[in-house]
């Protein structure tokens, strides 16, 4: 059995799959996925992401908003407000990219420490998006004190130093498709040393498709591809990738 534990399921391209969310669902269903977490990328469309998956038992929810999406002010209250459907389990995704928008890293940093606050508040793990900008992430997390709640590095593309900084907070960090890519020597090395407790595998659907599906939209069910590549990996069968990554998702979760 298999958990996605980041994906976007209100971002799917539905006339893909007959204008039908259910037949994702099916999909994944049919490789053995079990849970699935729709992470929230903006507050303003965080009720209709709510609305399109209400009926799936199997699918858990976060509430936050991207660091790319700065357009509207984080205002805690309504994240407050949000997060009080009983199907969100994390806050997030937040955190910070200083890759794609440097020139908004003022906001960037007040909106993650307002989702860190929310989510101490609430006491609910983190989804951290992070790229270039690994010292400011871990600063934040520890003047912050996210170390109380935990939660995830999503889709990990970092060096070790940081993955094991964060895993000293109580973090755990994702590996999505990119782990199967051909240029991603560094990051294999990396999934080779995180502990057999402290590791999830996602799919971040319907971006970055894992290999053999690269050039396609990703889906759910793509995540046993990337369960694959980490047993290489690491050394260890899928069926051990699988019941570890299981059992440490429903740990940080408490499901």
């Amino acid at each position: 059995m298999f958990i996605d534990s980041h994906c976007h399921l209100d971002r799917l391209n539905l006339s893909l799959h007959d204008n039908n969310l259910d037949n994702v669902i099916e999909a994944a269903t049919a490789a053995k996925v079990t849970k699935l977490l729709c992470v929230s990328v903006t507050l303003a469309d965080f009720p209709e992401m709510a609305a399109k998956t209400a009926h799936y038992d199997n699918v858990y929810l976060t509430c936050g908003a991207h660091p790319l999406n700065q357009k509207d002010a984080i205002i805690p209250e309504q994240l407050l407000a949000l997060s009080q459907d009983d199907r969100v389990i994390a806050i997030g995704e937040t955190g910070l990219d200083y890759h794609y928008a440097p020139e908004t890293k003022a906001l960037q940093l007040d909106s993650f420490k307002k989702h860190i606050h929310v989510a101490k508040e609430l006491n609910k793990p983190l989804i951290i998006h992070t790229r270039e900008a690994q010292q400011d992430t871990l600063a934040l997390l520890r003047s912050e004190g996210a170390d109380q709640v935990g939660g995830i590095l999503h889709c990990f593309t970092e060096n070790w130093e940081m993955a094991e900084q964060a895993i000293k907070m109580g973090f755990y960090i994702s590996f999505s498709g990119i782990v199967t890519f051909k240029n991603a020597t560094a990051l294999r090395e990396v999934a080779a040393l995180v502990p057999d407790d402290k590791f999830l595998i996602e799919t971040d659907a319907p971006y970055l498709a894992p290999v053999p599906h690269r050039g396609k939209e990703n889906q759910p069910a793509y995540v046993v591809e990337v369960a694959k590549h980490l047993a290489s990996i690491r050394g260890q069968s899928v069926e051990e990738i699988a019941k570890l990554s299981t059992d440490n998702f429903n740990r940080l979760f408490k499901l």
